[in-house]
């Protein structure tokens, strides 16, 4: 499994790109999954919901599922948030995992930069991002591809990716 993250300021498009390029690395072949990172509280349970109810209850975790899909939902309570090496072990092993979000952490990424947002490039002051994906027409020093050009950015995502086993070694400061 290899990991490629995107990263950027709030409003930049991170989602809306993906939302365009898992159908391309798909058509590909591969196998795609996603971690998101929130910045806020949310809630993918319905209150009033027997899954909720139980969350409510104090469950710890509450794992709903049926002949479609299954969700695992972990009430951190008084926890610490998770790090991202914590979840990257806890998803199931696919081709490509793409992080969404966690832009100061030690993964590889790819900078996604809106010039509307007015927010300054953020891959000047990481070196953990190794791309940079905008509409902006001064080219990064780094790889680049324009937010259109989908079949670039799956080829850049897929090149710039790394092995579990790095990204978690990373994090860990063992490299």
């Amino acid at each position: 499994m290899k990991v490629i993250g995107l990263a950027g300021w709030s409003g930049a498009g991170k989602t809306t790109l993906l939302t365009r390029v898992i159908p391309a690395l798909v058509a590909e072949g591969l196998k795609v999954s996603t971690i998101k990172h929130a910045h806020h509280a949310f809630d993918m349970d319905t209150p009033g919901k027997d899954s909720w109810r139980h969350r409510e209850a104090g469950a710890s975790e509450v794992l709903v599922a049926s002949s479609r899909r299954f969700a695992l939902l972990h009430e951190l309570r008084d926890e610490e948030e998770p790090k991202l090496g914590a979840l990257l072990t806890r998803v199931s092993p696919v081709d490509l995992l793409i992080v969404e979000g966690f832009k100061f952490e030690a993964h590889p990424k790819i900078e996604v930069h809106r010039t509307a947002n007015e927010k300054p490039f953020l891959h000047p002051q990481d070196d953990h991002i190794l791309g940079v994906v905008t509409d902006d027409s001064r080219p990064a020093p780094l790889p680049y591809a324009h937010l259109d050009d989908i079949p670039a950015i799956a080829s850049m995502m897929k090149a710039l990716a790394i092995p579990l086993t790095h990204v978690l070694a990373r994090l860990n400061g063992e490299v």
